[in-house]
């Protein structure tokens, strides 16, 4: 790869990360200071501000693969019943490896400072949403995984040659902007986020780790409700 691409692809996929995920990571980094009271309630208006900042990002990435001749096909984006069920067993995988982190880490935590590790939850952020957050809800997955999890992983791949640096740095992206759960808490989800991880470094196949996201996502908009 010519230095000048290699350049024009680290400059593309910076500027997708920081449209995508500047904000949601000063946010959590604030809230990780300031605790869930520094939160405002979530209105209808910060519902569709917020769906309208994850299209802005889908649109941008969107904009950046096709200047190469590429679409989300080429990240793995391919419609099929097979995918679509197989997102339901990487759901699986990842809530039993979140769950196994969290036991892990909890008794890491008490054998360090004598107690279990104790912070917010989503009802302290986003208890009783209105109907406009299921749109942003169903949103999300997409833009997650097509932002954090396909396109940042297959840049870093191409761009480093190393498929682990990739996995790490993914993973490591999500858990920063999930820093508002606390440092227990987002390493418990780290735990699941490297199963999507590990899942599309192996298989390249978007599909199931979006169905995945967006059956943990939806469930956990149940138990807000």
């Amino acid at each position: 790869m010519p230095a000048s691409e290699k350049r024009k692809r680290w400059f593309e996929l910076c500027l997708v990360l920081w449209v995508a995920c500047g904000a949601p990571l000063l946010n959590s980094l604030y809230l990780l200071t300031n605790g869930p009271v520094a939160m405002p309630h979530i209105s209808n208006a910060r519902w569709i501000i917020g769906a309208l900042q994850e299209i802005s990002g889908l649109l941008l990435l969107g904009y950046v693969l096709s200047r190469r001749g590429l679409g989300f096909k080429d990240l793995g984006l391919r419609w099929s019943f097979r995918d679509a069920g197989m997102g339901i067993l990487v759901a699986v995988l990842s809530i039993a490896a979140y769950i196994g982190g969290s036991i892990v880490i909890q008794f890491a935590h008490r054998w360090l400072y004598g107690s279990f590790a104790h912070g917010p939850t989503a009802k302290d952020f986003f208890a009783h949403p209105s109907l406009l957050a299921i749109p942003f809800f169903l949103l999300n997955p997409f833009f997650e995984e097509l932002i954090v999890r396909a396109y940042f992983m297959t840049e870093i791949s191409q761009l480093t040659g190393s498929s682990a640096l990739a996995v790490i740095l993914s993973v490591a992206l999500q858990f920063s902007y999930h820093l508002y759960y606390g440092w227990t808490a987002a390493a418990a989800l780290a735990c699941g986020f490297l199963v999507f991880a590990l899942y599309y470094s192996r298989t390249r196949r978007a599909l199931p780790i979006i169905v995945a996201h967006a059956v943990i996502d939806l469930y956990g908009l149940v138990r807000l409700l």
